[in-house]
């Protein structure tokens, strides 16, 4: 393969990643509706499903994966508490900090309102076999792990860029 061919993208790689940048936009603004049905401002939710995503962790870590300032995450977990989808623990390490433990998996108005999409997927899911589906995890693994490394570069060099 000639280093030409590897600096051109392909048309089917072109429609490939546009179709990635799509299903982003749908993935943003489901999570916005979601959050709203569940009266929530969408950094608050982004933050509950980070917790469902890692599990329990501190609130300096949960502003680092948010981007938040740690005043900011302070009162989103707040929030959060008030309306327990999270608890605060001491952590066991280090007195100084708070682990932020996710509750809101078993609240019911969660699982209702995820319910449909996750019937669906698993419809879609159904409809490969095996396999496939270890593909398509292994690529969404990889995928995910390329989204993080853009977020971190994003990140990185926003924080010299002061906003206009």
């Amino acid at each position: 393969m000639s280093s030409d061919r590897q600096d051109q993208p392909t048309d089917l790689q072109e429609n490939f990643t546009l179709r990635m940048r799509g299903l982003g936009s749908r993935t943003v603004l489901y999570q916005q509706n979601v959050a709203a049905s569940l009266g929530l401002y969408n950094n608050d939710f982004l933050s509950v499903d980070i917790l469902r995503e890692k599990g329990p962790i501190t609130a300096g870590e949960l502003a680092k994966l948010t981007g938040l300032a740690t005043g900011s995450v302070t009162t989103l977990i707040d929030r959060l508490e008030k309306n327990g989808f999270v608890r605060r623990e001491n952590d066991p390490n280090d007195r100084r900090k708070v682990i932020i433990v996710p509750l809101y998996e078993n609240k019911e108005e969660v699982t209702n309102t995820y319910h449909p999409l996750h019937a669906a997927m698993i419809k879609l899911a159904s409809s490969y076999t095996d396999e496939e589906l270890e593909f398509i995890t292994q690529f969404l693994d990889k995928a995910s792990a390329v989204l993080e490394e853009q977020i971190h570069h994003l990140s990185s060099s926003a924080r010299g860029k002061a906003p206009s």
